[in-house]
């Protein structure tokens, strides 16, 4: 029966959504995340008996059948969540769209909402790194690194770093944070450890310029993951009930077929 085969399919995609929903609610902690959601497509439909003109006694409406439904594409919203307090100097936040620019080591550039860079202690007072210990870029793509005097660093909203010495009564610039945007960021490849790659779908990166004021850069704040718990709550319950009437349709199909089957009893 094509039920059955229909109904799998749903089942299919419903474990596809619950698997989505389980990662989402994973990473509510997650510094910089970003929410998908499953989008799914109905499949193939059989034309039983296709239309005519109506005037010459033909059918003024299909008869036709689908097959069920599949995945199709994970979306993923880039609303900005909200910030979190830490009093860590190296700590930023994007408040608007955009990327850091991460530094692999190889010469591959990746790009990051999780601001919570570290200092590490190549270079003569130390290197900006994210928690992994790749650089971080700055504009120009080179490495962003410090003097061994200083005592304070300071980053304004557009991107710029500073250190204070001790003695000091200005502070002096040591270069600014690399800081871009995709025409697309839904087509960015997700590679893990909060790194996003640029696609063909992504399109190539965007400087952000020191005047551009939709994106600015908030010192001793984290960007929180944008999950909100009850809606996926409400998706898992849905998703769940969606799974549940599938199998249900698969036992009606099986039943129906044992009746028929014991119609030459």
């Amino acid at each position: 029966m094509r039920s059955m085969w229909t109904a799998a399919s749903g089942m299919k995609a419903q474990q596809f959504n619950i698997d989505t929903i389980s990662n989402n609610l994973a990473n509510v902690n997650t510094t910089g995340y970003k929410t998908s959601r499953a989008e799914f497509k109905d499949l193939f439909y059989a034309n039983m008996k296709r239309t005519n003109r109506v005037d010459d006694g033909g059918r003024p409406i299909h008869l036709e059948v689908g097959h069920g439904t599949m995945p199709v594409a994970t979306k993923r919203t880039f609303t900005t969540g909200s910030f979190i307090h830490t009093e860590g100097p190296l700590d930023v936040a994007l408040n608007g769209d955009g990327f850091f620019a991460i530094d692999l080591g190889d010469g591959n550039v990746r790009y990051t909402r999780d601001g919570s860079f570290k200092l590490s202690s190549e270079g003569t007072g130390g290197m900006l790194v994210t928690s992994e210990g790749y650089p971080v870029l700055e504009q120009g793509e080179s490495t962003i690194e410090f003097d061994d005097n200083f005592r304070d660093i300071i980053i304004d909203e557009r991107g710029y770093i500073f250190t204070k010495g001790a003695d000091d009564d200005e502070a002096t610039e040591v270069g600014r944070l690399r800081l871009v945007r995709f025409p697309n960021p839904e087509g960015l490849e997700i590679l893990g450890g909060n790194l996003y790659k640029q696609s063909d779908s992504s399109g190539e990166p965007i400087e952000i310029e020191d005047n551009d004021t939709q994106t600015r850069v908030v010192q001793n704040y984290l960007e929180s993951s944008n999950v909100q718990i009850v809606d996926e709550m409400v998706k898992m319950i849905t998703a769940q009930r969606a799974y549940e009437i599938n199998s249900k349709s698969i036992t009606t199909s099986d039943e129906m077929l044992q009746i028929a089957n014991n119609l030459k009893r």
